[in-house]
């Protein structure tokens, strides 16, 4: 394909000289260097947070290092780390690259099957681990495949002061000897995709990866990435979006804490206190339905609802440069009334968030800065070690992904898909020259997902490649559009739109059973479990009603004629959801055939 021929948007490299030389390490003593006694962690410690300096990390990070090389750890030895995010998560992954290994995450979530394969095919003799539980579920994993038992250490029994004192005698020099033989061409880590279409691919990820997508990222957002940050990370580590915000934070001396238990993130958001937050379009549904079914409980849903059209009607003045002064009288009103109390939820000092891992939507990016957070858009890949564009503060186009980092070009090959080059763009696929030579088309990586580029080079998603269902009139829907626009209401969990080959489009609906219970005691009807709802006359009355108004948004050929209620949630548990939280619709597909082709039944 010609180049010259596909629209394009780049964003050059200006006003500084790009990174070409550091690892993720190097740029980690940097910080350390530059103020040894600025916070730069922030360790759970009962109600409140214990930060730790700069120093008294780095501290850590060295002794555990040393840990590793005592107990035989070389240059380039995989080394997995397996449980929820967390500080000894943060500690792992650094101290692994201070003693020159390549980190390996396993999710929370990953089964037996998937742990065999990432053992089997990264070569994975070691591991810092969680819990005992963890453990059995590698060394279960190990044993099904055949393999001989990895080298495991054990967070809550004491690893990291196992490997202080297995360390003590390995000197600095030694330790220096290690982490220097590692450049910003070194593997940093092998990250596997979520698997949403099959097996998982390796993607190797460089030191240069990591730090030259930070520093690109840190130019192109400063008021955000700024020193005085304070980031609340609850995304799984596993995931390249976590990761990469984690070695953001580290290389950029903000302070950084960690909350894996979602029950207890409004407890955490108050008492750390975020100016910063990241998630995934769920994230900030779930944000927006608690507080929705909050007003509904307390008989202020109509209050709630006008607080929801103030703001999205003040965020889309603020676009047009002027905003009447009847509607900026409306928003200090509710902003008094509903929106402060929602920033007093996440701690009173959020400013900004990053969404990213799929579309969020127009109306909550509006919702959310009419409410005075902005909620920037971006868009990545865990080949692109996550951000590939992001959307600019100052300069922020609700609805799109925002425009390419320093370095970064995007174009729009003739069929739609997204390509990109770059910084942040892998070096291949692990063990899979084939799969490589596959994404890569003239230098360009191909994204799999479909989007279109505005005249300012503002990227916009419109689907993925492989999700597209062409009906038997050979009318080519992007499912994802609908699907958010259904996410919206809070008891659908996840909508999944089928129809390939078939006449029309039709829905499967899975429930969301956070959100069930509040709606239910809301309208007066009885507490139910999800089989008992997904046969509910007045659930199905309010679905039919989600669809209806969806349906609006849309022509008639697009629109979802059918739908049906399941009695089942999707979720990583259970394998239907992948840690992003992105459908595998392989899986729904070859489980529900029968629910689907009832659907199309006479």
């Amino acid at each position: 394909m010609s180049s010259t021929t596909m629209p394009q948007s780049s964003t050059p490299v200006v006003g500084f000289e790009v990174d070409t030389a550091s690892s993720t390490t190097d740029i980690f003593l940097n910080t350390v260097a530059e103020n040894p006694n600025r916070p730069l962690v922030a360790k759970p410690d009962g109600d409140g947070w214990d930060e730790l300096t700069a120093a008294e990390f780095l501290a850590e990070v060295k002794a555990a290092a040393k840990g590793l090389i005592a107990l035989g750890v070389g240059v380039g030895d995989r080394i997995a780390i397996f449980g929820p995010t967390s500080y000894e998560w943060t500690l792992s992954d650094y101290a692994i690259w201070y003693a020159g290994g390549i980190s390996v995450p396993f999710y929370d979530t990953s089964s037996e099957s998937q742990l065999n394969w990432m053992l089997t095919d990264a070569d994975v003799t070691r591991g810092l681990v969680a819990t005992a539980e963890h453990a059995d579920r590698v060394r279960a994993a190990a044993a099904a495949g055949g393999r001989e038992e990895p080298a495991l250490r054990v967070w809550d029994e004491g690893a990291f002061a196992d490997l202080t004192e297995a360390g003590k005698n390995v000197s600095d020099d030694e330790l220096e000897a290690a982490r220097s033989q590692v450049t910003s061409e070194s593997v940093a880590t092998i990250i596997y995709t979520s698997g949403t279409t099959g097996k998982p691919k390796g993607c190797v990820l460089t030191h240069a990866n990591f730090v030259q997508t930070a520093q690109a990222a840190r130019h192109q957002i400063p008021s955000v990435l700024d020193t005085k940050m304070r980031c609340l990370l609850f995304l799984p580590q596993a995931h390249v979006f976590a990761r990469f915000i984690e070695v953001l934070a580290i290389s950029n001396g903000a302070v950084l804490a960690h909350q894996s238990d979602l029950t207890k993130l409004t407890d955490a958001m108050g008492s750390f206190r975020p100016s910063f937050i990241l998630g995934v379009p769920r994230v900030f549904e779930k944000v927006f339905n608690s507080a929705l079914a909050t007003a509904q409980a307390g008989g202020k849903e109509k209050i709630f609802r006008r607080a929801e059209q103030v703001a999205v009607a003040y965020s889309k003045a603020l676009d047009t440069g002027k905003v009447p002064a009847g509607l900026r009288l409306q928003h200090a009103l509710f902003d008094k009334l509903v929106y402060s109390k929602l920033r007093a939820v996440m701690g009173d000092n959020v400013t900004h968030a990053v969404s990213g891992g799929g579309a969020l939507g127009s109306h909550l990016g509006h919702f959310f800065r009419g409410l005075g957070i902005i909620v920037l858009e971006g868009y990545g890949l865990t080949e692109t070690t996550a951000p590939i564009t992001v959307n600019i503060p100052e300069k922020s186009k609700i609805g799109t992904v925002g425009v390419p980092l320093p370095g970064v070009s995007v174009a729009i090959a003739p069929d739609g898909e997204i390509l990109t080059k770059g910084v942040p763009v892998f070096l291949e696929y692990w063990n899979n020259p084939e799969a490589t030579a596959k994404e890569f088309h003239d230098g360009w990586f191909g994204t799999g997902d479909l989007g279109s580029l505005d005249d300012d080079g503002y990227l916009t998603i419109n689907g993925r490649k492989k999700e597209i269902i062409v009906t038997s009139s050979g009318k080519n829907i992007a499912p994802a559009p609908l699907e958010d626009v259904l996410r919206r209401h809070p008891i659908i969990g996840q909508p999944v739109l089928v129809g390939e080959n078939r006449k029309f489009v039709s829905a499967l609906i899975f429930l969301d059973s956070e959100m069930l219970p509040a709606w239910l005691k809301n309208h007066d009807l009885p507490q139910m479990d999800l089989c008992e709802a997904a046969s509910d006359d007045a659930v199905h009355a309010e679905v039919a009603k989600a669809v209806e108004q969806m349906n609006k948004t849309v022509s008639r050929a697009e629109g979802v004629k059918k739908f049906t209620i399941l009695p089942i949630e999707l979720t990583e548990d259970n394998g239907y959801l992948s840690a992003k939280q992105s459908v595998k619709r392989h899986l729904i597909n070859k489980d529900f055939a029968a629910e689907i082709d009832a659907l199309y039944a006479g």
